[in-house]
C-alpha cells in the first residue's frame, strides 16, 4: 500500500525550481539552497537506493531509494522520531507530566531572524532558567525539576513565531534529594510568576549581548545599534507580559511518548497539510487557535510559500532538543535513577512494554510479512538506479 501524499514539499521545490533561486538571489544564502536541493533529491535515484531482506522468512524488498537525512526534511523525520523516543523510553518517570510553552513577543521577531543562533540560545536558556528558578522556590515547589525543552520557530500560517516547548516531570527533588515532591494535580507552577521572570532573564541577556558587541543589526534595524536607541527598544519589551502558557498535569508515561511525538520532529509544514499546487500557488491546512482550532486553508504564492518555509531553517549544528535540571547530560546518570527509586522503587519500569511494542510495530525495519529484522541486502549507486528512476509529474498547473 502507498501512502504517499498526494502533494510533498519536493513536488513544490521542483515546480519552482531555479527560477525561484533566481528571483530570489537578494536574501537566499547557501543554506537555503543546500535544503531546497535535499528535498528535491529525497528518496529519488539522485541519492542512490538499496534492497531489504527480511532475517526471519528471508522476503526480499523491491529498491528503496536512499531519504536525505535533513532535519528540515518533512519526509525523514519519522525513523528519527521512533529513534529518539525509543532512547527516552528510559528516561520516563512513573508520575505525571506537564507541557509548558515560551513564546517571544513579536518585537522580537526582526532582531531574532538576524541574529539566530543567540536568540534561539537565550530562548533555552532563559526559558530553563526560569522554570528551574521558579520551581526551586519554596513558595511554589521548592523542589529541583527534570525536563527537556524543543524549539520551534513557526505558527500554524508558517510566520516567523519563536517559541519552546518544555515537557517537564510535574514534580522533583527534595533540596536533599532524600524525597520526590509531587506538584498538584491541577496546577504546577504561576503562570504570572513565570512570564514576569522569563521576560526579565531574557531582556538581561539581550542586553548583555549588546554589550558584548555580539548583536548584528541590519537593514530597518540599523538604527538599534546605538546604544540609546537599543536602551529605549528594550523599555518597550516591558510594556506587556509576555506569553507563557502551561496544560494542566497530564497522564504518566503510558501517555507521554504519543504525546511527546508531535512536537519533538516537527519541520515548519508537514506533507499531510499541503492541499494543491496550482497557478503558481500552494494552499495548505491551518489551524485556527483564535476560533476553537478550525481548519482552514490558506493560499500564497510558490515564492512567498518557500521564503516562509526557508524562515525556519536552523543556524548549522545548531541543537533544538535539549535537557535541563536532572535530566541534563551532567545530572542524568546520578539524579534520574534516584528520581525513580523515591518514585516507585528501583524494580518498576518507566515505561511499559506495550508502548515500546506498538512504536516498534510501526518501524519501517520491520517485515510487512513476518513483522521480523529487515536488513540491508545491496546497496545500489545513482549511477545504477538513474535509468530506472521513474519521471517525476508535472505537478505546476498552469
Amino acid at each position: 500500500m502507498n501512502n504517499r501524499p498526494l502533494l510533498e514539499m519536493a513536488d513544490i521545490v521542483r515546480c519552482a525550481g531555479q527560477a525561484f533561486v533566481e528571483r530570489s538571489r537578494r536574501w537566499i544564502n547557501w543554506q537555503h539552497r543546500k535544503v531546497l536541493l535535499a528535498i528535491m533529491r529525497c528518496r529519488t535515484a539522485a541519492l542512490g537506493g538499496h534492497r531489504d531482506r527480511c532475517t526471519g522468512c528471508g522476503h526480499t524488498t523491491t529498491i528503496s531509494y536512499n531519504s536525505c537525512r535533513n532535519r528540515h526534511c518533512a519526509r525523514c523525520q519519522g525513523n528519527a522520531r521512533r529513534r529518539w523516543l525509543q532512547a527516552r523510553e528510559r528516561e520516563l518517570l512513573p508520575t505525571r507530566y506537564v507541557h509548558a510553552v515560551f513564546t517571544l513577543p513579536r518585537e522580537l521577531a526582526p532582531l531574532a531572524l538576524q541574529n539566530k543562533r543567540l536568540i534561539y540560545n537565550l530562548l533555552f536558556h532563559a526559558s530553563a532558567e526560569t522554570l528551574l528558578e521558579v520551581a526551586r522556590d519554596p513558595r511554589h515547589l521548592g523542589a529541583e525539576i527534570g525536563f527537556f525543552s524543543v524549539l520551534h520557530s513557526w505558527n500554524q500560517r508558517l510566520q516567523f513565531h519563536p517559541h519552546v516547548h518544555c515537557v517537564i516531570a510535574a514534580g522533583g527533588l527534595a533540596p536533599d534529594r532524600s524525597r520526590w515532591i509531587s506538584a498538584q494535580r491541577s496546577f504546577f507552577l504561576p503562570i504570572g510568576v513565570l512570564s514576569r521572570v522569563f521576560r526579565g532573564k531574557f531582556v538581561a541577556g539581550l542586553r548583555n549581548a549588546f554589550h558584548r558587541g555580539e548583536l548584528q543589526f541590519h537593514g530597518s534595524l540599523a538604527q538599534l545599534a546605538q546604544p540609546r536607541a537599543f536602551a529605549a527598544w528594550l523599555r518597550v519589551l516591558f510594556r506587556h507580559d509576555w506569553v507563557v502558557y502551561s496544560k494542566r498535569p497530564y497522564g504518566g508515561p503510558e501517555h507521554v511518548l504519543r504525546y511527546l511525538g508531535a512536537y519533538t520532529h516537527r519541520v515548519a509544514i508537514s506533507n499531510s497539510r499541503l492541499v494543491a499546487l496550482s497557478g503558481g500557488n500552494v494552499t495548505f491546512r491551518w489551524r485556527d487557535s483564535a476560533h476553537g482550532n478550525k481548519k482552514r486553508l490558506m493560499s500564497l504564492a510558490i515564492d512567498e510559500f518557500l521564503r516562509r518555509f526557508l524562515l525556519h531553517l536552523l543556524p548549522p549544528g545548531f541543537v533544538r532538543i535539549r535537557n535541563f535540571g536532572f535530566l541534563a547530560n551532567r545530572n542524568r546518570a546520578s539524579l534520574l535513577p534516584l528520581c525513580s527509586q523515591l518514585l516507585s522503587g528501583p524494580e518498576q519500569m518507566p515505561v511499559s512494554v506495550s508502548s515500546r511494542s506498538v512504536d516498534q510495530a510501526h518501524s519501517l525495519w520491520n517485515c510487512p510479512v513476518c513483522g521480523g529484522t529487515m536488513r540491508v541486502v545491496e546497496r545500489l549507486s545513482p549511477a545504477q538506479l538513474l535509468l530506472r528512476s521513474p519521471p517525476q509529474p508535472d505537478r505546476c498547473a498552469a
